[in-house]
């Protein structure tokens, strides 16, 4: 924005100096009416937006700002709950404890909480949420925020990522085929093994095998 208007002044600048040195009427016209439309367009051009909205709050910020990291959750048939701790919070002007929802994630700030700045992000929640109907409650001790699910159902976990990491272990770990789940982990722990764990793992099968072929395990592992 800054630059089109920065090019704008140029463009006006160089047709006040060709007007200056124009003495055709028809060219001074043409020039004028030029002028004229510049003037108009610089005027028209929006003032220039303050800062992004959150670079500003961070700006304004001052002090130490602490990323929150632990948080409790519950939920009922139309909200996820999410329960904040810390100490005091209580204390502080509403307006210092803000939430910032879209459909798929919120930003909480706590601002000058005991000479301290409190951040928590959750992204890639795991359904959408209604942005109008979210809030936050302010508690003793603690900061309640209140997502509201666009439809009526359990969620199983808070976000998309946690969702991939149970699928993962599931996976790895609970098939309807005890000797497939046996080897799924067998091989991730050969994969992440060091070379004892990895021998230890050779060896194992190796025995595994042998018993087998003289009948000791009738059980295909």
């Amino acid at each position: 924005h800054l630059l089109f208007l920065s090019q704008l002044q140029k463009d006006l600048e160089e047709v006040k100096d060709l007007l200056a040195k124009a003495t055709r009427k028809r060219l001074r016209d043409v020039l004028m009416t030029e002028k004229h439309k510049l003037e108009l367009e610089i005027k028209n051009q929006p003032a220039p937006k303050p800062k992004d909205m959150a670079e500003e709050e961070k700006l304004s910020l001052g002090g130490y700002t602490v990323k929150i990291n632990n948080y409790g959750w519950d939920q009922s048939d139309k909200f996820i709950k999410i329960y904040i701790s810390l100490s005091g919070v209580q204390k502080l002007p509403a307006e210092n404890v803000q939430v910032n929802f879209t459909e798929r994630s919120f930003d909480l700030l706590v601002k000058n909480l005991n000479g301290k700045n409190y951040t928590m992000t959750f992204n890639n929640l795991l359904k959408p949420i209604s942005v109008e109907g979210s809030s936050r409650k302010i508690k003793t001790d603690t900061v309640l925020v209140m997502c509201k699910k666009k439809r009526e159902e359990k969620w199983e976990c808070l976000t998309q990522v946690e969702k991939e990491s149970k699928e993962k272990e599931k996976a790895a770990y609970d098939t309807s085929d005890p000797s497939e789940g046996l080897m799924n982990l067998l091989k991730k722990m050969y994969a992440e093994g060091d070379d004892e764990m990895k021998r230890t793992i050779n060896k194992a099968w190796v025995e595994s095998r042998e018993k087998q072929s003289k009948g000791d395990i009738p059980m295909d592992i």
